[in-house]
């Protein structure tokens, strides 16, 4: 095959840092100096289903300053447990709850408010807890009820309006339809927590050749993958080359992903720079135009920057609290994805971590946070801080490999199969580096297949692309009620 004529496809996740990191343990509990408040208001909102609820807590000081917090309620029913919780520190005694601030929250003015939530279930019944305390203190502000009643063990034979009917057909949009952010989780229209898993093209302006209708129906077909991520390089020959073509590229692998029932994410696949501002006028004109042309359509999620390097979390936060409202303005209900420090590796790759995140979240809803990890490179320092990061934050690796950071090399199953595993259990969705026949190790298919056609099946496939052809093809058993 002939050499493409671009840079090595990696500097991501840099060789100097693949060694090991000492990560700084959080500091969870609520500072020793703790007031307790002299007024408070609590809104409490829950999404539920049969056996399981995600619930929204906002927490409103309307009395003296706090430095440090512990809300409590008491729920209702003895079968409503706290399964996992995020931006609070949660803990259970048969039916009482306490949340205790983390850093980033503890300091609350007078009239300040912060939001932390849980997933939970129930069994036999899931009411609203009716009284909550601030530090000792009754809130004596409303509290607001679950905004679904609770559902019946036996389930009426006609849904209620705000319950999305049963599925209408098998493919993984036909099941999920329109996705969100639930708590750290990606959450289908049933409100369940689900994992999409899928592969990422390689740059259209290289690999055009690969993105057939052939090569889609093996994808979704053969491998049943749930996802498609459309690369689109910025630089590199790309997008800043003929904005109006590439964009054509993009809506036109979205039609095809549609068209087979798989999601479609649209990766603005900035590298080089690492500085994601020196994109950000492209990054407004790209994302009006595909959020305008797929508004109507419910398998779309947006990446808006690959992998920022060399810049601080607050340029990169910077960034989205621009880009994000040029989506929204069009596709308000869509997911998107925000790229992280260090080649989108939580910062560990630049020696830092997610709690630059946690402590500065981007100010937007419906959003999750990239992690991007190449198996033969980033190992158990680097899953140990996934793993760390998606108890608070929500994650989507929207990138890896199961070779080196260059993109090339053996594929690695050992690290690979642990890397999988761990999302698998954590339901952290991902795409893999990449669906073409690209001259290394980390492509799907043997140099040349795209020009002979044949996609399905095993015989045109790289170690990598068997390896991850059978991980993708095992049942996602996506849960509907």
């Amino acid at each position: 095959m002939t050499s493409i004529p671009r840079p090595s496809r990696r500097s991501l996740l840099a060789a100097g840092a693949v060694g090991a990191l000492a990560l700084a343990a959080a500091t969870l509990l609520p500072s020793t100096n703790a007031m307790a408040g002299t007024g408070c208001a609590v809104t409490y909102t829950t999404n539920s289903w049969p056996s399981g609820f995600t619930a929204n807590i906002t927490i409103q000081n309307l009395g003296d300053p706090v430095n440090g917090w512990t809300l409590g309620f008491t729920f209702p029913n003895s079968g409503q447990r706290v399964t996992q919780g995020w931006s609070a520190t949660f803990q259970q005694n048969g039916s009482a709850v306490t949340a205790q601030s983390l850093d980033y929250n503890s300091a609350l003015a007078t009239g300040a408010s912060t939001t932390i939530g849980f997933n939970g279930s129930w069994t036999t019944a899931n009411p609203a807890p009716t009284t909550f305390t601030l530090n000792g203190t009754t809130c004596t502000g409303s509290t607001t009820p679950p905004t679904t009643p609770p559902p019946t063990t036996t389930p009426p034979t006609t849904p209620p309006p705000t319950t999305p009917p049963p599925p209408t057909g098998t493919t993984p949009v036909a099941v999920n339809g329109q996705l969100r952010v639930c708590g750290v989780n990606l959450c289908n229209q049933y409100g369940r927590p689900i994992q999409l898993r899928g592969m990422s093209t390689h740059g259209l302006q290289w690999f055009a050749q690969c993105y057939n209708d052939a090569s889609l129906d093996a994808l979704a077909n053969d491998w049943q993958a749930d996802l498609l991520r459309i690369s689109m390089y910025v630089q590199e020959q790309g997008y800043e080359t003929n904005p109006t073509g590439f964009t054509n590229q993009v809506n036109n692998l979205v039609d095809k992903a549609t068209a087979r029932g798989m999601y479609a994410l649209i990766d603005f696949h900035t590298l080089t720079p690492g500085d994601p501002m020196y994109n950000l006028e492209r990054a407004k004109t790209f994302f009006a135009a595909v959020s305008a042309r797929n508004a109507g359509k419910k398998n779309v999620i947006y990446e808006i920057t690959n992998e920022p390097n060399g810049v601080s979390w607050s340029t990169i936060k910077n960034y989205a609290e621009q880009v994000i409202p040029v989506i929204r303005a069009n596709h308000p209900d869509a997911v998107v994805l925000v790229g992280t420090r260090g080649w989108s590796s939580l910062g560990v790759s630049e020696g830092g971590n997610s709690d630059e995140i946690v402590n500065n979240p981007v100010r937007a809803s419906n959003i999750m946070y990239t992690f991007h990890f190449y198996a033969a490179s980033h190992k158990d320092n680097y899953r140990n801080e996934a793993q760390r990061a998606a108890a608070r934050i929500p994650l989507f690796v929207s990138e890896f490999g199961t070779v080196t950071y260059t993109g090339d090399g053996a594929v690695d199953t050992a690290s690979s199969t642990a890397w999988l595993d761990l999302l698998d259990r954590l339901k952290i969705s991902y795409a893999n580096w990449t669906y073409s026949d690209a001259n290394e190790g980390s492509a799907a298919f043997r140099p040349g297949t795209c020009a002979g056609g044949q996609y399905a099946g095993t015989a045109n496939l790289t170690a990598s692309g068997n390896f991850m052809r059978s991980r993708i093809r095992t049942p996602d058993n996506f849960p509907t009620s």
